[in-house]
């Protein structure tokens, strides 16, 4: 998979960066192209217009630290992604997989926010292998600090990463390009902070033997 590129779906700005920054980097020094398909963002009824604008404008200056090669955005609202019509969301990304052809592709692992397990479930329709799918040889969920971490153990999936990406090289300019969201960061130590997501790379780059990792968990593989 050397050449292939690479789609990473966000249900939102940032999502991205806090799950997959370092390996977006990665593979886009490896000369991949690498798309960010974001489903939804801070609008209206809950956000004021201005408050998408500048997620945006945080969300291009932190693309253009890990080399994203093209953003797409559905623009629905944050937490109505779920009111969408299911065949409407599902067609809206096997467009961009069938458009992009990927033969890797990232999604957000079903937790505690509820735009990210509609955005989950829409992926697995979205990339089943036939037609445009059948191209995708990876399809793996990434965690998201702050989300991913509350989920009722037992009663809900936890997350397991049974593949984890060596980012020590990677992880200075992730936290850059996630400081670039001073709209979506916690107070020093929070759970969407600077602080936890390096201490979140160091836990499982530690499982790993390296030291700073990002853990996906593997839902299919090709080769």
């Amino acid at each position: 998979m050397s050449d292939s590129s690479v789609l990473v779906v966000a249900p939102h700005p940032d999502d991205e960066i806090l799950g997959a920054g370092g390996t977006i980097a990665k593979y886009a020094a490896d000369g991949r192209e690498v798309t960010v398909l974001t489903v939804s963002g801070h609008l209206p009824p809950l956000y004021p217009p201005e408050a998408y604008t500048r997620t945006v404008q945080e969300m291009e200056m932190a693309h253009e630290l890990v080399g994203v090669s093209e953003a797409i955005s559905l623009e629905i609202p944050a937490t109505f992604i779920h009111r969408e019509p299911v065949h409407e969301l599902n067609a809206s990304i096997y467009k961009v997989i069938e458009d992009k052809e990927p033969s890797i592709v990232l999604c957000p692992y079903p937790d505690r926010h509820i735009d990210h397990q509609a955005v989950f479930e829409a992926v697995m329709v979205a990339s089943r292998p036939v037609k445009a799918g059948s191209k995708i040889e990876l399809l793996a969920a990434y965690e998201t600090p702050s989300e991913t971490q509350w989920n009722a153990p037992h009663i809900e999936p936890n997350f397991t990463p049974n593949w984890v990406v060596d980012i020590s090289e990677q992880i200075e300019t992730k936290l850059e390009a996630f400081r670039c969201f001073e709209s979506q960061i916690s107070e020093p130590y929070g759970s969407r902070s600077a602080e936890a997501v390096r201490a979140m790379a160091i836990f499982r780059g530690s499982q790993s033997g390296f030291p700073y990792g990002e853990g996906f968990h593997v839902i299919r593989m090709v080769s």
